[in-house]
């Protein structure tokens, strides 16, 4: 069974997004590939119970287990090893990606304390969309109870679009709520 936000997609953004950039084929409309979420873990170098409560964090809200990124290097300055653990990471596809992102728009970011919208100015020049979210527990999934300490987010929102403007459509279609400080 398709998700809400992938049959949304199929039915009423295609149209609409052909209509707009006036594309030849359906096969040439942006659409989201994949979602990756990673978290930077300084201090997992010297406390190994903040690793293991942020793979438990990062599963429980995407629903998938993290890799583990560690060092490829050392370096002295930060007491850091070749080898060490220093973050999370997750990669999102399918339906699992479209649960997510449904998630994310219409759960998570309304919960952000003072939310006036997200910033339009962060794609990449190939229309990708990255956000960072500095609080773990705008997610519904995580109990405020069984948290430790405040960490943050990275999430990196990966299209087909050529442009920022045409993976921008695509995200305003999909419910994303840009704010309007272009």
């Amino acid at each position: 069974m398709a998700t809400r936000l992938k049959s949304l997609y199929q039915q009423t953004i295609v149209p609409k997004l052909v209509e707009q950039f006036h594309y030849e084929n359906v096969q040439e409309v942006p659409k989201v590939i994949k979602v990756t979420i990673n978290r930077g873990l300084g201090e997992a170098a010297q406390n190994a119970k903040s690793l293991e409560a942020s793979l438990k964090e990062v599963a429980v809200i995407t629903g998938q287990k993290p890799v583990v990124t560690r060092a490829k290097k050392a370096i002295a300055g930060f007491k850091i090893r070749q080898g060490m653990p220093v973050g999370l990471m997750v990669t999102l596809r399918g339906d699992r990606m479209y649960d997510f992102l449904d998630r994310l728009i219409g759960l998570s970011l309304p919960r952000i304390r003072d939310f006036r919208g997200i910033s339009p100015k962060s794609f990449d020049g190939r229309g990708n969309y990255t956000l960072g979210v500095r609080e773990q527990i705008i997610f519904p999934e995580v109990e405020y109870d069984s948290i430790d300490q405040v960490r943050g987010l990275d999430i990196s929102i990966i299209t087909t679009a050529k442009t920022d403007e045409e993976g921008r459509a695509l995200l305003k279609e999909i419910g994303m709520p840009f704010r309007n400080d272009q």
